[in-house]
């Protein structure tokens, strides 16, 4: 089935609907993009696209542009809490030249792809807050405004409250998970390098890599809580908060939270997979199907990943169900895996106990100077896999 001449409603202008709609518009479908805030504009800060992300960025033409905006990294450090004491270094330098790591601000990103849609001719509809989705052969998009828009196919790409998420799955609710998360930009006055550092220490962690040609650093902090905090990017927070919660944490780290002036917070909920990611002519897409901890650093490029792998599956298979079905099928497993390894990971940042904690970092340092392709190696089944060469 060619998808030349099918007209795509997208609800939402995030990473996975605007790749999805550039994934679409070069095979020949008539795409429209429907986003309900006024502007296309992004909450939130940093991210991290890795090569199996930027496999996608490349096929779609996109390669120089993202150079560009984005800061290509050497490492990730793993470093004690106390003095920033570097613990083990995982060296991308050591991935092949064609799979490159880069830092990245989710804004800059944004920007990137909203103007590969417009230049494309594909629509972004600005104002367009979904209330319902007919997830049918002959979906309809109700609007909140009462007006009704009709499509060949619908995706949802519309985050964690995704309209069209319930409408295939019921409604299911989230396990706060305990930790509470802080973001937050500063000016990179201590020359932070081209890596991403995660101070670790006693139920919590730092993270903070450049931005912007690196003229800024990303904070992101988590923490281990009994307080519940909500959900979603847009709440703020006092910044001695953020010092209180992580006080003791020395070196690089406590100038870093010495630097913050505004602060947003969040809770971190576990969502499950979703168990349908189709119905009629209606299909999920990133964080609608799939929400996953940030822990491995993977939200958005799985949202790029399902993109790429969604237009794909359509344009090769005989009808729309058809292509819906081996969309997931390709998907499942993978996000599934990867989400599941996110949930595992922050308790190895965490570890309390003194005893537990020298192990496992002199444990670490052994296999840092030992074997650091062996370290690497255990992220090729993320890293190195390409949706775009399937």
């Amino acid at each position: 089935m060619s998808l030349a001449g099918k007209k795509i409603k997208i609800a939402g202008a995030g990473i996975g609907g605007l790749t999805a709609a550039l994934a679409f518009g070069a095979r020949g479908a008539e795409v429209t993009v429907l986003e309900q805030s006024e502007a296309i504009t992004e909450v939130g800060a940093g991210l991290q696209v890795s090569p199996n992300g930027f496999a996608v960025l490349r096929a779609l033409g996109l390669e120089d542009a993202f150079r560009a905006k984005a800061v290509q990294g050497q490492a990730v450090e793993l470093r004690d809490y106390r003095q920033s004491k570097l613990v083990s270094r995982l060296d991308l330098g050591l991935l092949p030249e064609d799979q490159p790591y880069f830092f990245i601000h989710r804004a800059d990103l944004i920007d990137l792809l909203a103007g590969a849609v417009r230049a494309a001719g594909i629509k972004i509809r600005l104002l367009q807050k979904v209330d319902r989705i007919e997830a049918t052969e002959s979906p309809v998009v109700h609007l909140a405004n009462g007006a009704e828009t009709r499509a060949d196919i619908v995706i949802g790409a519309d985050g964690l409250h995704s309209r069209l998420r319930p409408e295939l799955n019921g409604v299911s609710a989230p396990f706060f998970t305990r930790q509470v998360a802080w973001r937050a930009t500063v000016p990179n006055t201590m020359n932070h390098p081209n890596v991403a550092r995660v101070h670790m220490g006693p139920r919590r962690h730092l993270v903070s890599y450049p931005l912007r040609r690196g003229e800024i650093v990303n904070i992101v902090a988590v923490q281990e809580r009994m307080a519940w905090a909500e959900e979603g990017w847009t709440h703020t927070d006092d910044p001695e908060n953020l010092r209180a919660a992580f006080e003791g944490f020395g070196g690089e780290a406590d100038k870093l939270l010495k630097a913050v002036d505004q602060v947003g917070v969040w809770g971190l909920f576990r969502h499950p997979v979703a168990r349908v990611w189709h119905k009629g002519h209606t299909a999920l897409l990133g964080d609608a199907a799939h929400p996953t901890l940030p822990f491995m650093a993977q939200g958005a490029v799985m949202a790029m990943e399902d993109a790429w792998v969604l237009a794909d599956a359509l344009d090769k298979t005989s009808d729309i169900p058809e292509g819906l079905a081996a969309y997931q099928a390709r998907r499942h497993e993978r996000v599934s895996k990867v989400i599941q390894t996110a949930n595992g990971n922050a308790w190895k940042y965490h570890l309390s106990l003194p005893p537990m904690r020298f192990g496992a970092h002199l444990g670490l340092r052994l296999v840092s100077s030992l074997a650091p392709k062996k370290l690497l190696q255990q992220f090729d089944w993320i890293y190195r896999h390409d949706v775009t060469a399937e």
